[in-house]
């Protein structure tokens, strides 16, 4: 039997296996990692030119209270999040995530204020119990709506060109805003955001229209198609984690340095401090710290580190103080590049730690994040 068979399919799957990519199961689906020009030429046409990504996989979900109220929908997503959502302006994006009742985090996500509801996206692999949560938690408050609807995402320094032969307006839009638009007449939201470094766009679009819309931005002189592979890549330069390997239940969001998305209303003595699960631990680590850090890690030599690779305090492997949690060969930096846990006391940029590879014990050089500088549009 064939094991793709149970696989799900994005609504572009005939497209990319058109394009010659090379499938390979990802959080359930069959997606392409790579097509014939590879991973290493996909990466630094994204940082060059538009590179365009499947990212249909992803969850898309609308959280609407019950009362029509934006204001009711904010206060219910918060009791889940400690982000600041109520204070979120219309047409505007944030990064969250959802934590437990131990300060850890059950999945990171991408939340809009849109009219008075929100829109929410997801990671494929978390999305049937993220919505289940959302609904276990605050279903008696709000309608929790799954959409079926594809997700693409063009990024690079051309992008903003490309996507503003279609729609002018684009040029104008600031890092994480989000507009309704019509591109080849064809309803979409999009919103100026990805998850490459580089400056980009993410166009929600009604699965039937899905193909027509990607092929005709693939026409594009500037566009090339991109897979998992060199997303893993850009994404990994630019220092951003991927839920289940830099983030997971295992780690809180101070762990994980991720303090900046937290903002102020919902940390020290405000209103609206607290009230999300784990909060305790949160606010705790805010104002005192974590025991360990994720921190970027820029190997010697050429030979990639991968994650699961322990950490070590010194060179003959006696005192293991952590372990990576990403890696592999930066392309845009010309080296490789991780990001791992280590002790607060490791975590000063410059550290020297040693990591184990096939039983020796690799110089490695603790490092600021991220390895590239971003080009987002602020």
């Amino acid at each position: 039997m064939d094991d793709t068979a149970a696989l799900k399919k994005t609504p572009l799957h005939a497209l990319h296996l058109s394009l010659g990519a090379r499938m390979v199961p990802f959080a359930g689906y069959d997606m392409p990692v790579q097509y014939p020009a590879g991973v290493m030429k996909e990466h630094l046409h994204t940082r060059t030119e538009a590179g365009l990504f499947d990212v249909s996989h992803m969850g898309q979900v609308i959280v609407k209270a019950k009362s029509g109220s934006y204001e009711d929908a904010a206060l219910a997503l918060e009791s889940l999040v400690p982000v600041d959502i109520l204070g979120l302006a219309e047409g505007r994006q944030r990064y969250g995530f959802f934590t437990d009742d131990t300060g850890c985090i059950l999945d990171d996500l991408m939340i809009t204020h849109l009219d008075d509801h929100l829109f929410i996206v997801v990671n494929a692999a978390c999305k049937e119990a993220d919505v289940a949560h959302l609904k276990a938690h605050i279903g008696d408050q709000c309608d929790i709506t799954v959409l079926d609807r594809a997700l693409i995402a063009l990024q690079g320094p051309r992008a903003v060109e490309v996507l503003a032969e279609l729609w002018a307006d684009v040029a104008a839009m600031k890092f994480m805003d989000v507009r309704h638009c019509r591109l080849h007449d064809v309803s979409c939201l999009v919103s100026r955001s990805g998850y490459s470094g580089e400056d980009g766009f993410e166009i929600s679009i009604p699965s039937d229209k899905a193909v027509d819309a990607t092929m005709r931005l693939l026409e594009h002189p500037d566009v090339q198609a991109i897979g998992l592979g060199a997303r893993d890549s850009l994404r990994l330069e630019a220092g951003l984690c991927l839920y289940g390997n830099d983030i997971d239940t295992t780690t809180s969001p101070v762990e994980a340095a991720l303090e900046w998305a937290m903002q102020k209303a919902r940390r020290g003595n405000g209103a609206r401090a607290g009230g999300f699960p784990g909060s305790g631990r949160i606010l705790s680590e805010l104002e005192n710290g974590a025991s360990r850090r994720r921190v970027g890690l820029k190997p010697e030599g050429k030979a990639p580190v991968r994650g699961h690779a322990k950490l070590y305090a010194d060179a003959e492997g006696k005192v293991e103080i952590g372990e990576v949690t990403s890696g592999g060969f930066g392309p845009s930096v010309e080296g490789p590049v991780a990001m791992g846990y280590v002790p607060l006391s490791h975590a000063a940029a410059g550290t020297l730690v040693y990591a184990e590879v096939r039983g020796k014990y690799l110089p490695i050089t603790v490092s600021a994040l991220p390895f590239v500088t971003p080009t987002y549009k602020r």
